[in-house]
């Protein structure tokens, strides 16, 4: 690592720790030329998801995107700010442990109705009707069955 301030190659670590919400070791690093102190961030590069849509479009996942569409489905629920926030970050959790970057939509669109399931009968119908698109009120009662 070359000092920050003198471009020197020979600097030192004085001393090394887990940052804080534990995504990164930090670094004090002390330089043997100028003798002074600088601090460095080694992070894991993350590689971004991205969502193959319907029409075959791809583009990044958005983390807000998906916290949006929960939250439209939980409105005027019991569902708590909080518990939308744990699906979002359940769901993105699983989404990073999956074996590839690109992922369907409706993969997506499968663990957050698993979620909500789970979570709130009225939220999951909600956005299972946008989901999978019901177009009349027979799709609505054939998910309703399920849930029965």
């Amino acid at each position: 690592m070359h000092c920050i301030f003198c471009q020197n190659s020979s600097t030192e670590v004085i001393e090394t720790r887990l940052s804080e919400d534990g995504g990164a070791i930090r670094r004090r690093r002390h330089c043997s030329k100028c003798q002074k102190r600088y601090t460095t961030y080694e992070r894991m590069e993350e590689l971004p998801i991205l969502v193959i849509k319907r029409d075959g479009r791809r583009e990044r996942f958005d983390r807000e995107k998906l916290r949006r569409g929960v939250l439209k489905s939980c409105e005027k629920t019991k569902v708590t700010a909080d518990q939308v926030e744990k699906v979002v970050s359940d769901v993105e959790t699983e989404l990073k442990q999956q074996d590839s970057t690109e992922i369907e939509s409706k993969v997506i669109g499968n663990l957050v109705a698993k979620h909500l399931k789970k979570l709130d009968k009225i939220a999951y119908i909600r956005f299972a009707s946008v989901f999978r698109r019901f177009v009349d009120v027979e799709d609505f009662e054939k998910e309703l069955k399920k849930l029965i």
